[in-house]
């Protein structure tokens, strides 16, 4: 890889930017659901 290489980075739009932050967002939701599913579901099962 040259020096070059190395300096250039990604210029995202605001558009791009704007989806990226709602993709993230969505994904930690996502997590955060699977999370609480979880432990739920071990508690349950505890439980029972």
């Amino acid at each position: 890889m040259s020096r070059e290489d190395e300096n250039e980075t990604v210029r995202l739009t605001p558009e791009e930017t704007r989806a990226r932050r709602k993709r993230s967002i969505a994904i930690a939701v996502t997590l955060v659901a699977l999370v609480v599913i979880f432990y739920v579901v071990s508690i349950v099962k505890i439980g029972a």
